[in-house]
């Protein structure tokens, strides 16, 4: 009879080994992606006392506009349709082991060309076609000013972190230069380009102020992770990502994978900026840049560049956006205040990352 029990006693205890690890591994996931979120909101709360402001007041005001008024929660999701598509272009590229950070850059000048190119279109052609021609557009222009940072790191090496960013300040600078000289409104007095009138924006939804522009947001953004997950091309791209010597030997192009990654990363952004336009603005001034390309980061990274969860932390993003915009106003906070919690989180995320990392190797050891 011990025999036979034997083997069930041993199973028993290793299911519950497994269980027990499981469990752990949930419980560090879970530490490691809302623990940086937590410490962040402290330190933030620390510089607002600094300056002279009740953090809790100033969080309390966040909540109250970004998630709990009715008009609020609306502009939360209106802010998540372009934060979205950058969202899915950054998942696209990180999961292929490469930093596109000139976002910014390539979004503007998606929201630029479709500005110029949409009111033009809806007079020669159905609206919907015209919106869907601004949206190629918008898409192809961010995707020709990726060629120079994708083209160097193919061939010759080069790290895209600093390129990009390069392209970025051209990308932005030469947006401006566009509205103020080339797509200028010439009956205004403010540069800006002409203004696509609101009957012919992206429609709304369910007679809110909610912007169809978020179900192309969470569309793309769920094609691009099933795209990551489930196909061979995604396959091809994390293979590069892990290990390109390795990719190499196994007959990829990586030369060619490389370029087709900044080029979806950036066709992505460019999209961001046209459905901002043609969605909510309907038309870009001068010096605009809401910097959302690096904003966006943090949420990306605290999500694991899982397409399902950055949806989460996107409207986490928008709340804290819309809301602090809000706040800002009330308390005398600078407005982009949001800014610099973003970049507290992402610099805790980082920190923790290198301790969970250092803490991986000390157990190996």
């Amino acid at each position: 009879m011990s025999i036979d029990t034997a083997p069930t006693v041993s199973a028993t205890s290793l299911d519950a080994t497994s269980s027990a690890a499981t469990r752990r591994d949930i419980l560090r996931r879970l530490l490691m992606t809302l623990g940086p979120i937590l410490v962040a909101l402290v330190i933030a709360g620390c510089i607002l006392l600094a300056v002279g402001v009740d953090p809790l007041a100033y969080y309390g005001y966040v909540l109250e506009k970004g998630l709990l008024s009715p008009l609020g929660i609306q502009q939360t999701l209106t802010r998540m349709a372009p934060l979205l598509f950058l969202a899915a272009g950054l998942i696209v590229a990180f999961r292929a082991g490469m930093w596109n950070l000139g976002g910014d850059g390539q979004f503007l000048l998606g929201a630029v060309t479709a500005a110029a190119s949409a009111p033009v279109l809806v007079q020669i052609l159905p609206a919907w076609l015209a919106l869907v021609c601004s949206f190629l557009i918008a898409m192809a222009v961010a995707m020709i000013w990726s060629l120079v940072p994708a083209l160097l790191r193919a061939y010759q090496g080069v790290n895209e972190i600093i390129t990009t960013l390069m392209m970025t300040f051209l990308g932005t600078s030469l947006a401006n230069v566009l509205v103020k000289l080339v797509f200028r409104d010439p009956g205004t007095t403010v540069p800006q380009t002409r203004t696509l009138p609101v009957e012919d924006r992206l429609p709304r939804l369910f007679d809110t102020t909610i912007t169809s522009g978020l179900l192309l947001g969470l569309a793309a953004i769920i094609i691009v992770h099933l795209v990551m997950t489930r196909t061979a091309f995604g396959l091809k791209l994390r293979i590069v990502g892990a290990n390109p010597r390795a990719a190499v030997h196994a007959g990829l192009g990586v030369p060619g994978l490389t370029i087709a990654v900044f080029a979806i990363s950036a066709g992505l952004a460019g999209l961001a900026g046209a459905v901002d336009i043609i969605g909510v603005q309907g038309n870009v001034r001068a010096d605009w840049n809401p910097a959302y390309g690096l904003a966006v980061i943090p949420a990306v990274f605290l999500a694991r560049m899982n397409g399902f969860a950055a949806i989460g932390f996107v409207f986490l993003l928008s709340v804290l956006s819309i809301g602090g915009e809000s706040a800002a106003r009330r308390l005398g906070v600078p407005n982009h205040f949001t800014l610099v919690l973003v970049s507290i989180v992402l610099i805790v995320l980082a920190l923790a990352e290198y301790v969970d990392h250092r803490y991986n190797q000390s157990r190996k050891a």
